[in-house]
């Protein structure tokens, strides 16, 4: 087993999954592992899913010293358990719509205009998934990919949401828009309040940046502005807590739909 440290932040595509309950959904997921190891000290009771779904997908699983999996300096408590997977395979913007399509519900799209902590990418493709967002865009450039601190907050989330990278978000923007999407922008400035608007139509929701909220481009394409209410001496949200009171306020309008 190398222990190369790999570049969480700037690598597209992270080849570690770190803790038992990402791996666990990677393995259930069909996700291509090559190998999984899990330290010697670790309750064999405890990882015992794990171990059934490796065996019948024919994964090689290795016990090792917990003292191997900790120089790989993965950024993150890996619980005694860490697979080395394929590279992610990001989709493409097509992908998602069809998806959309092929549910029987409208659309519902995430863009992430540069979110640059891993954490927060993690906790909002966790949320995305329990929303039933069909899939997540983010910009190639500036912004957090899907590394291993991604994968582990994201609580195996990362498995079930398709994520696409684009070279262009203004661009893509257009192009959702062509396609019937509607695009609806989260600023603190805006004086449309979300929960006085309809959500009852296809449709993208924009989180810009943790510090900068949207580039000024990427607010400008959209085809509306909502705010959440503040009513304490803060003037804004985490970026994930953020985009989770707009998605379940979407499921929340449309209900069982």
């Amino acid at each position: 087993m190398s222990t190369d440290k790999p570049n969480q932040e700037t690598e597209p595509a992270q080849d570690w999954i770190a803790g038992k309950h990402p791996v666990l959904e990677a393995l259930r997921s069909g996700r291509e592992l090559n190998k999984i190891w899990i330290a010697d000290t670790v309750q064999k009771p405890s990882v015992g899913p794990i171990l059934a779904e490796a065996k019948n997908a024919g994964i090689v699983v290795q016990f090792v010293d917990k003292r191997r999996l900790d120089q790989l300096g993965l950024g993150v408590a890996h619980q005694g358990v860490v697979a080395q997977a394929a590279a992610y395979r990001y989709a493409e913007v097509d992908e998602l719509l069809s998806r959309a399509k092929g549910s029987g519900r409208p659309p519902l799209l995430l863009i992430l205009d540069e979110i640059e902590d891993p954490h927060n990418l993690g906790s909002i493709l966790r949320t995305a998934e329990c929303t039933g967002v069909h899939g997540v865009i983010i910009p190639k450039r500036r912004s957090a990919g899907l590394t291993a601190t991604v994968w582990k907050t994201s609580a195996g989330a990362a498995e079930h949401v398709p994520v696409a990278r684009v070279t262009n978000l203004a661009q893509t923007i257009e192009t959702l828009k062509e396609e019937g999407i509607w695009i609806a922008g989260a600023d603190v400035s805006a004086s449309q309040d979300v929960y006085r608007t309809d959500f009852n139509l296809p449709l993208a929701l924009v989180i810009g940046n943790e510090a900068k909220g949207m580039g000024r481009l990427i607010r400008e394409k959209c085809d509306f502005l909502v705010k959440l209410p503040m009513l304490g001496q803060l003037n804004s949200l985490n970026a994930s807590v953020a985009a989770g009171v707009l998605m379940y306020e979407v499921v929340r309008q449309r209900g069982s739909v």
